[in-house]
């Protein structure tokens, strides 16, 4: 089992059937959920699943399906569609993470956005666990449509 990271297939269809509504103020919850080296995030990934997600070592930081993150209104850089999320973290958390999922928490089925593989485990003890974005530019925006 491995996470990869990956736009998902399922997403790119639904982009176009109007399923996802990035605009800050009034589009879809997204949020993003931590897992473990157990999980299987991928391209074929389709929608957020609590198995293999983590579980807190000592503490209540995380809960289940992660935390909502805040968009940002997508914008073009060069001829590419960018989005963007405020940087999220947990705090007071002790917990080990490998991955995670971006997905849709206003879609029936928590429809899945991408997979992102952290490199190896990545681990907090009594601290804060941040997940940092990077800028909303063509070569670099976590979603993009080129």
């Amino acid at each position: 089992m491995a996470i990869t990271s990956a736009v998902c297939n399922s997403f790119k269809v639904e982009v176009l059937q109007g399923t996802h509504n990035f605009t800050a103020s009034s589009g879809n919850t997204f949020n993003l959920a931590l897992y473990t080296s157990s999980a299987t995030l991928n391209k074929s990934t389709t929608a957020y699943s609590s198995s293999n997600e983590i579980s807190n070592t000592s503490g209540s930081a995380y809960s289940a399906k992660g935390k909502a993150l805040t968009s940002v209104t997508p914008a073009l850089s060069t001829d590419t569609a960018c989005c963007d999320f405020a940087d999220v973290s947990w705090t007071s958390a002790s917990f080990t993470a490998n991955g995670c999922l971006i997905f849709n928490d206003s879609h029936s089925t928590d429809a899945a956005v991408c997979a992102v593989a952290f490199g190896g485990d990545k681990t907090v003890s009594s601290g804060t666990f941040t997940i940092q974005f990077p800028a909303a530019a063509a070569t670099t925006a976590i979603v993009r449509i080129a």
